[in-house]
């Protein structure tokens, strides 16, 4: 009997994922371990390995196709000694309701039914029509400038996928005026479109569903302390100078290049580890509090956004965090994270402070019960023993969920972070 392959759940909170795109085709040999697949999860696009050998009998969702279910049926793999007949018959019986899923049009509207349409079609596109494409496609057409009116879709029913925007590209067709419909310019009083609609990812939807729930269902309540940051940033030129000098003369490059975000992380997890209470999330019956130290960071991707996570934060050195921290956005950005690289962790980091932002409040991603929002390092006189002195100092405001962490709780995690930002000399004894 064929063996199946099922749309994977990738995250806890996929219920349902685009098939981006096949890495194998029909009659290809499959090995355990070779990538066969890109799904588009509510987290990020990620490529699917097959856990089963043979040879890939039938593709059964096309590459393009949207919102299949989990555990649906996605392809049939021949074992030892089955033939293509095997594949024909077991598709019969059990695989017709998938495919027929994957190939059928989306049914009119009673509204679209009863308004004829006598304009011209653009190679499958009917003017004025929207354009039936593969969130993935949209997003390479944007950043491309391919306008997607004119390229031919060949997934199903017409809709474009990757490999047409691809194509386009280097057949000419990309349009730099346009420069994407997504974020084609609005001409205020001259152009007669108000608005564009930007299409939801997976992500997006994942997003506005989890931190609606976040604030509706988590009592938040704040606290913001400012902590001086000129002996971290001393530090930190000190240890990054040091590692220049390591290599200087050689064509190698420093073994590592230590950020103030670094810091960040390693001042949270030694305060988690001073004040465990902090380290803990609400689970109904229960406060789970952690044995382990992992922090979540929030790496900003094209169209959401996720948390990869430094676990055991507290036991790892800046360079180790600098250079795990820098491995983790750049495959975050790429797509090439594992599940359990983004999944988990105790507590969250949000800085914005790269982009200037001197204060702001951070939602709770639960469980979790905190997240420290990191406002942007600015000088400011303050008083020093009946002096005013410049200093540069940053603001951080903690949010906590109240059912978990108390008023005080808040207040000692805070204390012990800013003992260690402060004093950066405490994170190395």
């Amino acid at each position: 009997m064929p063996i199946e392959i099922l749309m994977p759940a990738l995250s806890p909170t996929m219920t349902e994922g685009n098939l981006v795109k096949w890495n194998k085709k029909e009659g290809d040999k499959v090995k355990s371990g070779d990538v066969i697949a890109e799904i588009e999860t509510d987290k990020a696009t990620m490529e699917v390995e097959a856990v089963d050998e043979g040879i890939l009998g039938k593709i059964v969702v096309a590459e393009g196709t949207e919102s299949v279910k989990v555990n649906e049926l996605i392809a049939l793999l021949l074992a030892d000694g089955e033939d293509a007949s095997a594949v024909a018959n077991y598709a019969a019986k059990g695989a017709a309701p998938a495919a027929a899923k994957a190939e059928a049009a989306p049914a009119a509207t009673p509204a679209e039914a009863a308004t004829p349409s006598a304009a011209p079609a653009v190679n499958g596109h009917a003017s004025g029509d929207r354009v039936k494409a593969s969130p993935l496609a949209k997003r390479i057409a944007a950043q491309e400038g391919v306008d997607l009116g004119s390229v031919q879709g060949s997934g199903p029913h017409g809709r474009i996928i990757k490999a047409d925007v691809e194509e386009a590209k280097k057949s000419g067709g990309a349009s730099k005026a346009s420069g994407g419909a997504a974020f084609a310019p609005v001409s205020y009083g001259r152009n007669p479109q108000e608005s564009v609609d930007v299409p939801l990812n997976n992500m997006r939807k994942t997003i506005a569903k989890r931190l609606l729930e976040s604030k509706q269902n988590v009592p938040h309540f704040y606290l913001t302390i400012d902590c001086e940051i000129d002996a971290l940033n001393a530090a930190r030129t000190r240890i990054n100078a040091a590692a220049e000098a390591a290599v200087k003369g050689t064509d190698q490059k420093p073994a590592y290049k230590v950020s103030v975000n670094d810091f960040v992380i390693k001042a949270v997890a030694l305060a988690l580890r001073d004040v465990p209470a902090a380290n803990a999330s609400w689970a109904d019956t229960v406060i789970k509090q952690y044995n382990n130290v992992d922090v979540s960071v929030a790496v900003a991707l094209d169209g959401g956004l996720i948390t990869p996570v430094v676990k055991n934060a507290d036991q790892k050195s800046l360079a180790a965090i600098s250079n795990e921290m820098k491995d983790l956005a750049k495959r975050a950005r790429d797509g090439k994270l594992k599940p359990e690289e983004f999944q988990g962790g105790g507590f969250s980091i949000s800085n914005l402070g790269m982009y200037g932002i001197k204060q702001f409040n951070a939602i709770i991603n639960p469980p979790q019960s905190c997240i420290l929002a990191i406002g942007t390092g600015e000088e400011r006189v303050v008083v020093k023993g009946g002096q005013f002195t410049a200093v540069t100092m940053m603001t951080v405001t903690l949010s906590s969920d109240h059912r978990v962490v108390d008023g005080a709780v808040g207040a000692q995690f805070l204390a012990a972070f800013k003992r260690y930002i402060e004093d950066p000399v405490m994170m190395v004894v």
